[in-house]
């Protein structure tokens, strides 16, 4: 039998890996463009396909975590991913590149749906295991930003990726050698634990799609142009890749600390109650950062990742609290196509609409899709707090 804090830190280092290995490219594409004779524009895109995979293989990954094996389809995720991002630094082409950033997605895929169904089943207190997934993860996001940048200024670009992908793989054969497979629905976190009256059920449904289309599309646009965003407009502080790596690094930590405080107060207060104050922050922060530089960009860009951050910890726990075991991955499968091929678009829409009027006016676009965040926290029914079954 396992146990559940090996396997949740396993599964937390897991959630890391799976943003630092999706955003490499992201804080990569910069000294990479000069190195491939492409411009940003032109370079961005070919990470497209990969984020699509990203989220469109959650729908098969996550069906195989619930008829086949949530432990077994970590294993494939560490080695997979692994061996993909250390195959990037070996490129040559830019379509050879597209291939294996689309390899990175597709055992990226794998993650999400399974993964978080798994920290579910063995978590006592949902909401802060939860909120401490999501501070891996975004410490993934971070470590990213810095570890690829200094990297990349004192070994190269390629080795920003063959570095993480060989720790990886080892951490994947470790991982195999300490879990076993286990089947959890006899367990008391088999059950949902909330839920809301029947004939409001589709209030629940609505408000996921919306918000997670939303946030998932902000998300992944904020993450992907943060890098860039700071290397033009900080450039009165610093023009070294390393020390903006350290900048990106530190706005994202306290993205990681609101994640862990939301998941706190989920464990105490209905979703309704925590979502709709949090709803509030995105959009204004965005707003302002359009003509923001140096120092008041970085403060409300720290706004900005609270605010994304704090979102995906509560979405992510609406799936947990309202799904049985059984249907648990694929619950999350579904939960992470929407989100993740809504944030595959992104790649390209920030691209786009970088070429149509720079940061102005992209950060200002997704003020106003983040506005769809407010409603969706308003349309939320009230919660129905169960207790967990208890197993003898």
């Amino acid at each position: 039998m396992n146990s559940p804090g090996r396997v949740i830190t396993y599964v937390n280092a897991a959630h890391f890996i799976d943003h630092y290995s999706m955003l490499i490219f992201a804080a990569a594409v910069i000294v990479m463009g000069p190195a491939l004779g492409m411009a940003y524009s032109e370079l961005l895109p070919y990470a497209t396909p990969g984020f699509i995979a990203f989220g469109a293989g959650s729908l098969l990954t996550g069906w195989l975590g619930d008829r086949w094996s949530r432990r077994h389809m970590m294993v494939i995720f560490f080695i997979g991913i692994g061996l993909s991002m250390i195959s990037v630094g070996f490129v040559q082409t830019p379509l050879q590149l597209g291939a294996a950033l689309f390899a990175i997605g597709v055992f990226a895929s794998i993650y999400h749906p399974v993964g978080t169904a798994m920290i579910v089943s063995y978590a006592d207190k949902l909401g802060r295991e939860m909120g401490l997934n999501g501070v891996w993860g975004n410490l993934g996001v971070a470590s990213s930003a810095l570890a690829t940048g200094v990297i990349g200024q004192y070994l190269g670009w390629r080795f920003a990726f063959i570095i993480p992908g060989v720790l990886t793989v080892l951490l994947g054969i470790v991982f195999a050698l300490s879990v076993v497979h286990e089947d959890r629905k006899g367990t008391k976190q088999a059950a949902a634990q909330a839920r809301v009256a029947k004939k409001d059920m589709w209030r629940v449904i609505l408000a996921l799609l919306i918000v997670v289309i939303a946030i998932s599309t902000t998300f992944n646009a904020v993450t992907v142009a943060l890098p860039k965003l700071f290397a033009e407009r900080l450039a009165d502080l610093t023009r070294s890749p390393a020390l903006l790596g350290v900048i990106a690094a530190s706005v994202y930590v306290f993205g990681a600390m609101t994640q862990y405080t939301i998941g706190k107060l989920l464990d105490h207060h209905s979703l309704k109650t925590v979502a709709l104050p949090l709803s509030f922050m995105l959009a204004p922060f965005l707003y302002l950062a359009a003509t923001l530089s140096d120092l008041p960009l970085i403060l409300v860009s720290i706004g900005i990742v609270m605010g994304a951050f704090g979102q995906v910890t509560v979405n992510d726990a609406m799936v947990g609290k309202y799904t049985s075991e059984e249907w648990r991955s694929r619950a999350y499968a579904v939960r992470y196509f929407v989100g993740f091929t809504a944030a595959g678009a992104s790649v390209g829409l920030v691209a786009w609409l970088y070429e149509q009027g720079g940061f102005v006016t992209m950060l200002r676009a997704f003020a106003a899709l983040c506005l769809l965040a407010i409603a969706a926290a308003i349309i939320l029914p009230r919660e129905i707090r169960t207790p967990a079954p208890q197993v003898n």
